[in-house]
């Protein structure tokens, strides 16, 4: 799973043109993602839903509590996602979520990932802090945060989660 590692990552916000491409990545990596994270319902996996779910994420952007983010490669393809969501602009927090293909793992994706959502969080969003939620079997993920400044809090309050876990780990970073 692992390669030369990724010499150019873009960051950008999700639109409703990328309906195709994100279906193909979410469908690509499905199995993969299922084993991190809860399952998506089959409605997701179509043109409709997945063109709902972008309306949705965009809707919750125009409302400033959400940025949908897209991760591409030198080639612009889709490679990952990354969120900000539940954010608190006055507050000057949100919660980051993320998920890297599984081709992608192992090639610094994640960090790189992470370290510009950190950037986008502060210079252009204004916030100062990030949390972060992590499944304990998940050691890859918190390797990552913990990389880029993240501290780990504590067990955070039960969710459902893949395998049937449901504790999850607590992370929290500074960013000013």
């Amino acid at each position: 799973m692992t390669g030369p590692l990724i010499k150019t990552l873009t960051l950008r916000l999700l639109t409703p043109a990328d309906w195709q491409p994100l279906l193909d990545f979410e469908a690509c990596n499905r199995a993969w993602f299922e084993q991190h994270v809860a399952a998506r319902g089959e409605a997701f996996y179509c043109r409709a839903g997945i063109e709902q779910h972008i309306a949705d994420y965009l809707d919750a952007y125009a409302q400033g509590c959400w940025f949908p983010g897209l991760l591409l490669d030198e080639a612009g393809a889709i490679i990952g996602r990354v969120n900000l969501k539940d954010m608190d602009r006055q507050a000057g927090v949100a919660e980051l979520g993320y998920r890297v293909g599984q081709e992608q793992v192992g090639k610094g994706v994640a960090s790189a990932a992470v370290q510009q959502t950190k950037r986008l969080a502060l210079e252009q969003l204004g916030l100062q802090r990030l949390d972060a939620v992590v499944s304990p079997a998940n050691l890859a993920s918190s390797r990552v945060l913990e990389k880029c400044g993240f501290v780990r809090v504590d067990a955070a309050p039960a969710a459902s989660q893949a395998g049937g876990e449901r504790a999850l780990i607590s992370y929290r970073c500074q960013l000013a």
